[in-house]
């Protein structure tokens, strides 16, 4: 088990989390519950894939990443699809993914700032925390795009399935990552 304190940068709200056998929790009621005979270190060792907690703030996070990262894919796949401007398939793609990682840096910033994060910090972490996230979720989801309908075409049929496999590519590292370091964007 293991105590972290936060504080924001104006020192006005303090927020406790709790690692109890890695599940990271919220609740200051589970603060009067900590069993001091146990270690008071998190190791390594301690991480797993079964934390119901992390999974599901995890899945909260991925489908952030995934409306922001689609809006701009997928509003620049139909703009080429609507207009029948004559690029080939892999420039169209590169500029989905492009604008697709754009909106969902753009997203994630204004979830920030929302949350009371000065404009500079709120674009800093928004490129930091889940880069890695939003190439592999726009990777896959124009993979699938290409394979399915050999180009750069958004169909019915298609679209669903696209999103599915761009949600589920980056997840568990977005579990992983926040498991391991508590880093999450939203």
């Amino acid at each position: 088990m293991k105590l972290e304190f936060f504080t924001n940068e104006r020192m006005e709200v303090k927020l406790i989390l709790i690692r109890f056998f890695g599940c990271v929790r919220r609740s200051l009621p589970e603060v009067i519950k900590i069993n001091y005979t146990q270690s008071m270190n998190t190791t390594v060792s301690n991480f797993h894939w079964k934390c119901k907690h992390t999974w599901k703030r995890s899945a909260h996070n991925t489908k952030w990443c995934l409306i922001g990262c689609a809006a701009g894919d997928m509003g620049t796949i139909l703009f080429f699809q609507l207009t029948g401007i004559p690029w080939p398939t892999l420039a169209i793609m590169t500029l989905a993914i492009i604008n697709g990682l754009l909106t969902s840096i753009a997203l994630e910033t204004i979830i920030l700032i929302r949350q009371e994060f000065p404009l500079k910090q709120a674009l800093k972490t928004a490129l930091g925390m889940s880069f890695i996230s939003m190439i592999s979720m726009e990777v896959a989801m124009n993979i699938t795009d290409v394979l399915l309908t050999g180009g750069a075409m958004l169909t019915w049929w298609a679209v669903p399935i696209m999103l599915f496999v761009g949600f589920i590519t980056p997840w568990p590292y977005n579990y992983w990552r926040l498991k391991k370091f508590n880093i999450a964007c939203h």
